[in-house]
Order: C-alpha cells, then sequence, then structure tokens
C-alpha cells in the first residue's frame, strides 16, 4: 500500500482507539499480564471487548502515544499482506523515533502474522495481540509461539461486570432492601439480553441479530468457504433454540439436511474455534465413552438463546443454566455434566477427581424438588463428595428443608461472589 495511505490509517485507528470511553475495569487480574516478557494473547468470541481490554492494558501500561502501535486489523482498508505489518512497524519509527509496544487487534486477518510476531518478540519488544478465531491462532501459537505466550480469554461481560457498567455500586455484604431490588431487576435484564457490551450500553437485542449473523458469515461461511450456507446456518438456529440440551449427530443431520457426519463435524468445530458455541460431554473414566455419549450445547453469551433461539418465557432454566455454565469457564473449571438414572448438570473435575457438583434450577418448589435432586444425590454418591450446590433464581423451599448435603445459593449470590 502506498506509505501516505497506510500513515492515514494508522493515526485513524490510534485516534479511535484514544477515544474509547466509559470502560470498566474486567474481572481480570492484569499484573502477571503487564509483567511478563512473554506475548500476550487475547482470545475470544467478536465483540466481546477485546479491543477495549487493549485499552485497559495500555492505560495500565502507563505509556504515552509515541510508545504504542495500536493496529485494527480488521479494518477493510488494510490488505492480508504480512508487509502491512512491517510498514506500520516503520511509520511509527519514522514517526517517533521510539521502540513500541504493539496492540495488534484481530491478528488471524494477516496471513503469516506469527512470524511478524516473533521476529519482534526476538527483537525484546512488548506484544499484546487478539484473535476471534481459535482454529488460527492455536496452530500458529503452537508452531511459532510455543513456550513465549500467555493467554487470556476474554467473554462477554459477566454479572458483575454488568452491574458495574450499568454504574450499580453493590456491596453484596450490604444488602438492603433498594440494593438487592436493583441486582434482581438487573439480572432479569442480563438473564435476557446478555453480556455483550454495546448490547448493554444500548439496551438493543437488534445488535445480536446482527453480532450472529456477523460470526456466522464473517468467522465461518467467508474463512472456510463454505457452500452450503442454508445447512450450516439450520445448526446455529438449532444449538440457539437448544442451549443446555443434549445433540447427537443425527439429529443435526435430520434437522440441517447435511448427510455426511464428517461435514456435520467439521461445522460443530467451526462454530466452536469461533467461539459462538461449546459442548460439554458427559462425565465418564472412560475417554472412548465421553467421546461416543451425546453433547451438551451452550452459548458463548445467554442473549443469543432468549433473542434468537426461543420464547424467553418459556425458557428461563435453560438460559440460567446457560449462566451458570460460562460462569464455570470464567472460573476456568473442567466441566461436564453427569448422568444415571437422573442428570446433574454440571460436575467439575480437577486433575483426575471430580471435586464438585452443581444442579441449576430457575424456580424450586415441592412440586420439582424431588427430579431436581436425584441427579445431584447421584453425582454426589458416585464421587463421593461432601455436598453438591443446588443453584436457583427463586425457590419456596428454605435450605432447613433440604438434607444437609445440599446447598441452596441464590444464582445471583453466587455469580457476585
Amino acid at each position: 500500500m502506498i506509505a501516505e495511505r497506510l500513515k492515514e490509517i494508522y493515526l485513524d485507528q490510534k485516534l479511535a482507539f484514544n477515544r474509547k470511553d466509559n470502560l470498566i475495569d474486567r474481572d481480570i487480574d492484569l499484573n502477571s499480564y503487564l509483567i511478563t516478557l512473554q506475548i500476550v494473547v487475547i482470545t475470544g468470541v467478536r465483540r466481546s471487548g477485546k479491543s477495549s481490554l487493549l485499552y485497559l492494558i495500555s492505560k495500565a501500561l502507563k505509556i504515552n502515544e509515541q510508545d504504542y502501535i495500536y493496529l485494527n486489523l480488521d479494518d477493510e482498508r488494510i490488505n492480508n499482506d504480512l508487509s502491512v505489518l512491517e510498514d506500520m512497524y516503520s511509520i511509527h519509527c519514522q514517526m517517533y523515533n521510539s521502540k513500541p509496544v504493539f496492540f495488534l487487534d484481530e491478528v488471524q486477518n494477516i496471513s503469516g502474522w506469527e512470524r511478524f510476531v516473533n521476529r519482534m518478540y526476538e527483537k525484546g519488544l512488548k506484544l499484546f495481540i487478539t484473535g476471534s478465531n481459535a482454529t488460527l491462532l492455536s496452530s500458529e501459537i503452537s508452531t511459532s509461539l510455543t513456550g513465549r505466550n500467555k493467554t487470556i480469554e476474554l467473554y462477554p461481560f459477566s454479572f458483575a461486570e454488568y452491574l458495574r457498567f450499568k454504574k450499580h455500586q453493590i456491596d453484596i455484604d450490604k444488602l438492603d432492601s433498594d440494593s438487592k431490588t436493583i441486582i434482581i431487576k438487573s439480572f432479569n435484564e442480563y438473564l435476557k439480553s446478555g453480556g455483550f457490551p454495546l448490547v448493554a450500553k444500548e439496551n438493543d437485542l437488534d445488535i445480536l441479530d446482527a453480532y450472529f449473523k456477523d460470526i456466522l458469515y464473517r468467522d465461518i461461511i467467508a474463512r472456510y468457504k463454505i457452500t452450503q450456507l442454508e445447512e450450516i446456518k439450520q445448526i446455529g438456529l438449532y444449538f440457539a433454540a437448544n442451549v443446555a440440551k443434549l445433540f447427537s449427530i443425527s439429529t443435526l443431520q435430520k434437522i440441517s439436511g447435511i448427510k455426511s457426519t464428517a461435514s456435520v463435524n467439521a461445522y460443530l468445530n467451526y462454530y466452536a474455534q469461533s467461539f459462538l458455541f461449546y459442548y460439554v460431554r458427559k462425565f465418564d473414566y472412560s475417554i472412548k465413552k465421553q467421546i461416543l455419549n451425546p453433547r451438551k450445547v451452550y452459548a458463548v453469551d445467554q442473549g443469543f438463546a432468549s433473542r434468537i433461539g426461543f420464547n424467553f418465557s418459556e425458557n428461563k432454566g435453560r438460559i440460567l443454566e446457560n449462566v451458570v455454565y460460562l460462569q464455570l469457564l470464567r472460573q476456568k473449571a473442567e466441566v461436564f455434566y453427569f448422568s444415571k438414572k437422573g442428570e446433574c448438570d454440571f460436575v467439575i473435575k480437577q486433575g483426575l477427581e471430580i471435586v464438585q457438583a452443581i444442579q441449576v434450577c430457575y424456580s424450586l418448589s415441592i412440586d420439582n424438588l424431588d427430579r431436581e435432586v436425584k441427579g445431584l444425590f447421584e453425582a454426589i454418591k458416585e464421587f463421593n463428595l461432601n455436598a453438591g450446590k443446588l443453584i436457583v433464581f427463586e425457590s419456596s423451599i428454605k435450605q432447613e428443608q433440604l438434607p444437609d448435603n445440599i446447598e441452596l445459593i441464590i444464582i445471583w449470590q453466587w455469580l457476585l461472589r
């Protein structure tokens, strides 16, 4: 590209980067990422706030404008050419005559980016990069950046972050009636609209439709050159309508019309690598059985389920389960489901052992008590646990009415602690 045009883009992007406002600190301890000499890789779904996190990092580093390069490589004005990175680096050096910290946004859009990043790392420069495709990042990191990177997995807002964004200052240990009312009202909004920053800012659920299409067409269909457009879209819509439910390959073949098992498996992988959907296996000590058993699907944001998938009011329980799953991901838990005669929504594995069992229910009452605790009891017994958690939004059952090895927890209390 012409040098003057590149310089214009460089300055435009830096100006936009410095215009970011109304940002909140994310629930991520940045200290180790600020002081490390390794390349910091921020991954996550499109529009989850990766660019904003880069800006927060730049402020935490206390660096001036001449001390860094910010490049948004999702800019349509930038060619998919490795030389662009070198040219932008040259422009910075000519303007400021300084060794910069690199902030490279959506780096997967430049073929061979890892070679440039690796070379800058060898020069002793500090680099922070973001990407919205796990396959491209992981394959390039594994070949070129092994042992040289630390990864941050970023998700849409947690409930605690959502409250901060909405400027609600809540002390969970000092709740008056007004604060409790704010929490419950806010949680109902969060349950329905999800945690994407722009959706939270504008209270506009139409944005979720645009995000879904953007991820589908840009991060999956265009990137993998898929020709069966309607078929892969049907799988995505089916998943959005069936979060927290079991699925099988044969079911997906029926709803999509795709006969090839290999194609269905490839499409599942594409959705996972774009961070749109996650799949949870049934726990079994046999890896082979884990692979053969049906999996459960969850969306990266519950807003997709309530907006695109189905009638929100009729499916609050499954959406609530999706919220719990995402929080477990933020906690870096290794998550499975478990079933025998009943089903336990989540069991958490540490090392070789299951250390926690969690059941999720929107509204607990005498009518569904037996069903909800059955699978939890089975998991507690199977894995020799002292107790299990029963997470609910509301309950007419009191803690003292439950067995000692069942801990009743209100969802927002669990999320905020």
